[in-house]
């Protein structure tokens, strides 16, 4: 029976051979469906757009993206990622860490509510933040006594950008410290480091990179959202246009050249995001790998 071992791993490992190899033919026609679905998809019309956008020259491509509803939608969307990607990231750090290092009640719950933003449609979202701070909503009356202004105004994209924005960072994390287990924590408090010294020298390092891919994905959410942020800014031209909101507007109102103009900055910051996250997916995997062996 022991002599047999050799004979059966050997043919197990043909026959998994068998059952996870294909012809050449096949490898090639896969490969070319999906590259011709991608270009069909995704190069053709990010070819188009940047087209578009200087198809009437330089000096107009310039002019549409420096007027100042398209400054303003601009400078109005770094504001808002810049307020809710640093709360979502606090919050996604938080979450990972108690689910992944932590056992207690209520731990279901809470990846569920995590998830909540996947199954809500944004422009429902939306409508939520309008019934509960709008002028008729349940909390409208009293913010209206108190003359702050939440919908139809910056603090409402916010709210509703961050609620889009929810899960990313926190669903990239778990998986990692996850693998990752807690015998390097249970170390460094072994050893007489605190809680705050052991997150910055022990698990900030080891997460830095899948923080890095949770915070992009965060970013390039919060830049080209539209459905919940197009409910509660009352597209006001100057002051809750975000860029997504611009470009409907200039599209609708058949000014092509400038609505593809702020789309082409869009496209690529898009780009450049694309480029970050797999340099940082490609991080993440080496360290999920390491952490595996």
């Amino acid at each position: 029976m022991a002599g047999n071992v050799p004979l059966q791993h050997g043919t197990a490992q043909a026959a998994h051979s068998l059952g996870t190899t294909e012809p050449p033919v096949v490898r090639w026609v896969l490969t070319g469906l999906a590259l011709l679905y991608l270009v069909i998809m995704l190069f053709i019309p990010l070819i188009y757009v940047f087209f578009k956008a200087f198809e009437e020259g330089i000096a107009l491509y310039l002019a549409a993206i420096s007027e100042p509803d398209a400054l303003a939608a601009i400078w109005l969307t770094l504001l808002v990622v810049a307020i809710s990607v640093p709360l979502n990231t606090l919050f996604g750090i938080a979450a990972a860490w108690a689910i992944a290092k932590f056992d207690f009640k209520g731990k279901n719950l809470l990846i569920t509510l995590i998830d909540l933003p996947f199954a809500v449609s944004p422009v429902i979202a939306g409508l939520i933040f309008v019934l509960l701070f709008g002028a008729p909503g349940i909390l409208g009356p009293w913010l209206e006594a108190k003359d702050i202004k939440i919908i139809f105004a910056v603090p409402g994209i916010v709210l509703a950008t961050i609620f889009v924005t929810l899960p990313f960072v926190a669903r990239e994390l778990i998986p990692l410290m996850q693998s990752q287990g807690t015998a390097e924590e249970e170390a460094a408090l072994t050893l007489g480091a605190n809680g705050w010294k052991t997150f910055w020298l022990i698990t900030l390092p080891n997460i830095k990179w899948g923080l890095l891919y949770g915070v992009i994905l965060t970013s390039a959410r919060a830049v080209g959202e539209f459905g919940a942020v197009s409910v509660v800014s009352g597209h006001i031209r100057g002051l809750t246009n975000t860029m997504p909101l611009h470009v409907e507007i200039l599209y609708n109102e058949y000014q092509f050249g400038a609505s593809f103009a702020v789309a082409s900055l869009m496209s690529l910051m898009a780009v450049i995001t694309l480029v970050i996250k797999n340099l940082a997916e490609w991080k993440v995997q080496q360290q999920v790998k390491e952490a595996g062996s």
